[in-house]
């Protein structure tokens, strides 16, 4: 069997290699050409994968081989990895660039098709969307490649590792931490290596035509670009996405499967698909306005081996406003632990912290420098309105605000933010934001125990002492 499908790898990659030629060579006469994948090769590259798909239903981690079973497949030149994911018309879909994906061995192939499927138990095309925006696509890739790699063999010889992370951005990650652990120590190794002002824009002037072009072919792996196919899914709400992948999951599951696969899918399940609030102000932090400091530390960029000139490293100065809406149902135990974390995430940058107090108006405003600097809440009570807080943050040349709210206020600003970023926490007992555009991300604060100290008559004996009072005795 080995030597059969050697040779119809070998027949297909030279079927391959022919079919992007006739593209190049009509693109050049027209154009404006299409890829042109005859019928016959479809049919006996995806015989191929039918062969991959039995040899993983034959492996003690069958799992993937009926969860692949379920999929639709594609064949697709343009995308830069062996294989690509996403969720379109009801179904999963997987994607193979036979290029790429025929210079694997079997093992490999196995591993590449486990590895989407791990991209896809892992709510990752789900959180990928959350976290955009708060860091560079590459960083995610990356972290989220990591997850999935640590718990696979026989990867292809690109494939991203931990140990390639550590040895290319001089880090020291430890193995089976969560996502959010790794992007965010990626994000700030790539935060150091970026180009001195100016220098910022990270666009391949190479690849700046390729929009126009109807088609292209892809022949090399490129983490940036590896979950591109992503962005394609069809236009579902999280909640239906996460019940066809439960289904998924269940329709696979034909025997014991490993502990890591059973955390991973019991996580699935039991999440809300809420990214954390914390974890979002801590890269906020990150992108407030900012000025250099020198540091002996790091070596210029510009000229890495003049040890006289010092580099440079971000001095981020914030003035971060922190809003508190009394009127809402927010707690006083829910907002002095936000408060802490607030605090823990803001220590290691120059910051000014303001709480201000509002409900219709606002009703206090301090500055913070601790926890033992909260004071106890206003008592007074009325409506709420979002709109003065905001117009105290514009005459006030704020950077961040971060407001604490039920949620309940004006379906629309009277005074738009200008020039700072702003981040909703919805209280864990509100709902959604009444705001029609929020001008911001919005989170939600998550659940804490309340402690509840108040006594009801029930708890007030009526008939005096009694000996039920007395403390058992033990014979």
């Amino acid at each position: 069997m080995e030597t059969s499908f050697a040779n119809q790898v070998q027949r297909l990659y030279e079927q391959a290699d022919i079919i992007i030629n006739d593209f190049l060579k009509s693109k050049r006469k027209d154009g404006n050409s299409k890829i042109n994948i005859p019928k016959e090769f479809k049919e006996e590259f995806f015989s191929l994968v039918d062969k991959v798909s039995l040899s993983l239903m034959e492996d003690k981690d069958n799992f993937y081989g009926y969860f692949l079973l379920q999929m639709s497949r594609e064949i697709r030149f343009d995308i830069s990895s062996p294989s690509a994911v996403n969720f379109k018309n009801a179904k999963y879909v997987i994607y193979f660039n036979p290029i790429i994906f025929l210079n694997l061995n079997l093992q490999q192939m196995e591993s590449t098709i486990k590895h989407e499927i791990l991209h896809i138990v892992s709510r990752h095309l789900i959180r990928a969307k959350e976290f955009k925006g708060s860091y560079s696509t590459i960083a995610i890739n990356i972290a989220m490649n990591i997850v999935v790699n640590t718990y696979l063999d026989h990867l292809p010889p690109f494939a991203i590792t931990l140990e390639w992370v550590n040895l290319n951005y001089s880090l020291k990650l430890l193995p089976f931490k969560p996502f959010e652990y790794y992007v965010e120590e990626i994000q700030n190794a790539l935060d150091l290596l970026e180009a001195d002002e100016g220098e910022a824009d990270d666009s391949n002037p190479d690849e700046a035509d390729d929009s126009d072009s109807d088609e292209k072919i892809e022949i090399d792996y490129n983490p940036e670009k590896t979950h591109d196919m992503w962005e394609d899914s069809s236009d579902i709400d999280e909640k239906t996405l996460q019940e066809f992948t439960e289904k998924f999951i269940d329709n696979a599951r034909k025997g014991s499967i490993p502990d890591y696969l059973e955390n991973m899918i019991s996580s699935l399940k039991n999440s809300k698909g809420e990214l954390p609030w914390n974890l979002y102000l801590k890269r906020l932090m990150g992108s407030v306005e900012s000025d250099k400091k020198k540091t002996i530390t790091r070596r210029n960029r510009r000229q890495p081996d003049r040890l006289d000139i010092r580099g440079q490293l971000r001095s981020h100065k914030a003035k971060i406003v922190v809003a508190l809406d009394i009127s809402g149902s927010i707690s006083d135990e829910e907002f002095n632990q936000a408060m802490k974390e607030v605090l823990a995430i803001v220590k290691n940058y120059n910051h000014e912290i303001t709480i201000i107090e509002s409900d219709s108006e606002i009703r206090r405003v301090y500055k913070v420098k601790s926890v033992k600097d909260i004071k106890d809440r206003s008592n007074i009570r009325g409506g709420t309105k979002f709109t003065p807080v905001f117009e105290y943050a514009n005459n006030h040349k704020v950077n961040l605000l971060i407001y604490f709210t039920d949620g309940k206020g004006e379906e629309k600003l009277l005074t738009n933010p200008k020039g700072y970023k702003t981040l909703w926490v919805i209280s864990g007992s509100g709902d959604k934001l009444s705001l029609k555009d929020a001008y911001g991300a919005v989170k939600k604060l998550k659940n804490i125990v309340m402690k509840d100290d108040t006594l009801t008559m029930n708890d007030v004996k009526r008939e005096g002492y009694s000996m039920n009072d007395q403390e058992r005795m033990r014979i």
